[in-house]
């Protein structure tokens, strides 16, 4: 008889690698896909699956026997493994270096950290400020939308209009202001025009005072392990440019 801990631990080694298969490929994900990292057959990776949807971190597609992570599911890696996500010291480089140009005005540099989000985590890369209502600089729609989990053309249009209209995002990004971090993720936004997506929201602080927020805003199936060390690191960049100006 498996032990409940053994029992624990394999489900949620399967569920880590049924998500990261879906991040990688935004492909439903079958038995046969992941059953060889297990060394067991495809008819135990089965059932294994079929307990973790009926857990709740799973669900089937109509066209697909295979799974596709939930909300829930997402939550569930996300909160395993915040903790152990961290840039190697050549992605930081590569960062800094985009970044570190010279910036010489406040404006600059909030386009530029929204240009810089955008372009190492493949998503939007959003950038408000406290002292200037209603303003919001975002880079890279153009890279959600072509995205293939978001391929249905309202929600495409329900996502760009988000973006442009900005009253409702910035109600978002302001919520939980005292929190450096916070991880959204689908129904979790309470929005529907853009419940199928993740919004990954920092703080950044000028003088140890909260003085706006960044974030990325992307597909569910987004690479969270990558985006969330870039966005606390771009977040840290930018309070020291803000301090220097």
């Amino acid at each position: 008889m498996v032990r409940r801990t053994d029992k624990e631990t394999r489900n949620r080694e399967v569920l880590s690698a049924v998500i990261e298969s879906y991040i990688k490929r935004a492909l439903a994900v079958s038995s046969d896909d992941i059953c060889r990292d297990f060394e067991c057959s495809s008819a135990t990776m089965r059932n294994v699956m079929t307990e973790l949807e009926g857990q709740g971190y799973l669900t089937h597609t109509h066209t697909s026997s295979g799974r596709i992570p939930t909300d829930q599911g997402y939550r569930y890696y996300v909160d395993m493994l915040l903790s152990q996500m961290q840039l190697l010291e050549e992605e930081k480089s590569s960062i800094t270096h985009e970044y570190c140009r010279q910036l010489t005005k406040l404006e600059d540099i909030l386009e530029k950290t929204s240009e810089v989000l955008s372009t190492f985590t493949h998503c939007a890369g959003i950038v408000t400020i406290l002292d200037k209502e209603n303003k919001i600089y975002y880079n890279g729609a153009s890279l959600i939308i072509g995205h293939p989990e978001l391929k249905n053309i309202e929600r495409i249009r329900s996502i760009v209009r988000i973006l442009e209209e900005k009253k409702t995002l910035l109600e978002i990004l302001n919520r939980d202001l005292e929190k450096r971090l916070r991880v959204y993720i689908g129904h979790e936004l309470a929005c529907s025009e853009i419940d199928t997506c993740s919004l990954i929201v920092s703080t950044y602080e000028v003088e140890d005072k909260p003085t706006g927020r960044i974030a990325v805003l992307g597909p569910r199936s987004m690479n969270y392990s990558s985006v969330i060390p870039t966005i606390e690191y771009v977040s840290e960049l930018m309070s020291k440019a803000l301090e220097n100006l």
